[in-house]
């Protein structure tokens, strides 16, 4: 939360964020998430990598897939969330 509140003191039109809920308890990555949803309607842009793609999936508008450094999908994060193939490989689905 702090890092998060040093980054928007300066009122940024783009908040990159790198893999937030890496060693934290899942209710403090929900809090996260829902800080970042609140974020993104005050206008700023948010781009998330993020290695939890249940996650990533819930407060994405846009994803993309990657393997090996490659884009391999993209697309509306509810399309993706919906795809066979990134279910298979990435949701245990």
């Amino acid at each position: 939360m702090c890092a998060m509140a040093r980054a928007l003191v300066a009122a940024p039109k783009l908040l990159m964020v790198d893999e937030m809920s890496l060693g934290l308890a899942p209710t403090v990555v929900d809090l996260l998430l829902d800080v970042l949803v609140d974020i993104r309607s005050e206008g700023v842009t948010i781009l998330l990598v993020e290695q939890d793609v249940h996650s990533a999936f819930q407060v994405a508008d846009r994803a993309y897939v990657m393997e090996t450094g490659r884009i391999v999908r993209e697309g509306a994060a509810s399309e993706l969330a919906e795809d066979p193939e990134v279910r298979r490989a990435y949701l245990g689905a």
